[in-house]
């Protein structure tokens, strides 16, 4: 289990996700260079109070909040990142592990991007298998991985994201880095956005964070469709070095594990009464 640490994500960080669901407009107001991501959002927060202080992460079970409201998974990958602080102020971060993670997230308006993200338990999916990190950086072992995501829908596994290499990412590695770190220094509260450092503040400087860096792009599947109950979401991060695309949907098919993946498997639940 994963000790309750705060759990951060990042908006438009592969290219045509944000059009792809529908949030493109939401960022408007937002000053972001071409391509590049358009800030950080707070997903779970360890406040006493605050409206993110449910812990919403399970790597088994999807709950969705009612049958009104349209839900999508979202295929990402998590870093666990170290946090070096002088003050209040972060100063350093440091990406030490990796994991699956599904961004899922209510399709609907909202005045802050973090109101579609947490509503409660299990309303967010993350891989119980953290991998470490060797060099952040193309030439390290994360530079050969890729991303899948596949629905079970009346038996059948069908792909619900684009089979997606993390070296594809809009922004990576060094300067994936410095862009967070300038975010959590300087982000303020604007538009979809929060002010993310202050939040962290509020967090008691923790040491720690889950960073999600941006879902990957959606098959044509994917784009149009929503989960319902007694689907199952199926989102991890493989090494490409050993499996191929092919060997992802055969492992589902045949009710086996993906060798070596960092992976979630989550049954889509209808909402509790």
């Amino acid at each position: 289990m994963t000790p309750p640490i705060p759990v951060l994500g990042i908006a438009g960080n592969f290219t045509g996700h944000l059009e792809q669901a529908g949030e493109a407009n939401d960022f408007t107001e937002v000053k972001a260079a071409a391509g590049k991501p358009k800030g950080i959002f707070p997903i779970f927060l360890p406040i006493d109070g605050h409206r993110l202080s449910t812990w919403p992460c399970s790597a088994d079970t999807l709950q969705l909040p009612d049958l009104d409201t349209r839900v999508q998974p979202e295929p990402e990958l998590a870093l666990k990142l170290d946090l070096q602080w002088d003050g209040d102020r972060v100063v350093g971060l440091q990406p030490v592990a990796f994991a699956a993670f599904d961004d899922t997230s209510l399709r609907k308006a909202a005045p802050k991007i973090s109101f579609k993200k947490n509503w409660g338990p299990n309303s967010k999916g993350l891989s119980d298998t953290w991998q470490p990190i060797d060099r952040f950086s193309p030439e390290g072992a994360l530079g050969h991985v890729r991303l899948a995501c596949f629905l079970e829908r009346d038996g059948q596994w069908q792909a619900y994201g684009e089979d997606s290499a993390v070296r594809d990412y809009s922004t990576m590695w060094a300067e994936l880095v410095d862009w967070s770190l300038d975010k959590l220094q300087n982000q303020q509260d604007h538009g979809p956005l929060e002010a993310i450092g202050a939040l962290l503040r509020d967090c008691g400087c923790p040491g720690q964070v889950i960073l999600s860096i941006g879902a990957t792009r959606y098959t044509e599947l994917g784009e149009s469709t929503t989960v319902q109950p007694g689907d199952r979401v199926w989102i991890g991060a493989y090494d490409s070095r050993t499996v191929r695309p092919e060997d992802v949907r055969a492992a589902l098919a045949q009710g086996r594990d993906v060798p070596g993946a960092s992976a979630l498997l989550r049954m889509v639940l209808a909402p509790s009464s």
